[in-house]
């Protein structure tokens, strides 16, 4: 298990414009080629947009870009014709595959937080797609098929404890509280990558926690 502390991102964003970015794989300008991907993850990014901030029409292609918002409200328009508004609780789904372009942006009156992950497809190009869950259970998890991988969402109260999916791959992001994991106390932005995950568990500390989770199989050459 390789834990990486929240203190570690790299910083990136537009503070003067409202955007606070906090990268967690090699991104930019921050190249690091020893942290370029874990299993089919590629990038765990933390934003946080002040209210009418946000990210202009940019392009993405050949990667599945997976969103979960934990503050506020994010308003997403693609060049496919979706528009929509994602709220805490709902995970988004982009698949750029051969090319797309998107409008990312708070236009509520408070300050926005969320999650954005990007994988890596198994194939590369094919036609953009669009998806979104509202309210997602906990019990559910959610498929992103195109890159062979899970994405669970664990809500715990104070001393709960979970079950982490066994994997080749498994990757464990702290959006809030504080876990005990296989004897390692993460916080908050904390996250660890595990490698040939088996019989692991996680236990919330003295307050609520909220785990996402990403389950991803593979030969551990990746």
């Amino acid at each position: 298990m390789d834990v990486r502390r929240a203190d570690e991102r790299y910083p990136g964003g537009d503070p003067a414009a409202g955007i606070e970015s906090w990268h967690a794989f090699s991104f930019g300008p921050h190249y690091d080629p020893a942290n370029l991907r874990f299993g089919a993850l590629i990038a765990c990014n933390e934003e946080r947009l002040a209210p009418g901030a946000g990210f202009d029409e940019h392009p993405h292609s050949h990667t599945e870009i997976v969103t979960w918002v934990v503050e506020g409200e994010l308003t997403h328009r693609d060049t496919t014709g979706h528009e929509t508004v994602v709220r805490a609780g709902d995970v988004q789904r982009l698949s750029s595959a051969a090319g797309v372009r998107h409008v990312e942006r708070n236009d509520g009156p408070t300050p926005l937080t969320f999650v954005q992950m990007w994988l890596a497809p198994r194939e590369p190009g094919g036609d953009p797609s669009y998806g979104i869950v509202h309210g997602i259970a906990d019990a559910t998890p959610y498929a992103v098929p195109e890159a062979d991988a899970m994405l669970h969402v664990r809500r715990l109260t104070a001393g709960e404890r979970t079950a982490v999916p066994d994997g080749a791959y498994v990757y464990v992001h702290v959006v809030r509280g504080a876990v005990r994991l296989d004897g390692a106390e993460l916080a908050a932005g904390d996250a660890a990558r595990i490698t040939g995950a088996e019989g692991l568990s996680a236990t919330a500390g003295d307050s609520d926690a909220e785990l996402l989770v990403w389950e991803m199989p593979g030969s551990l050459t990746g």
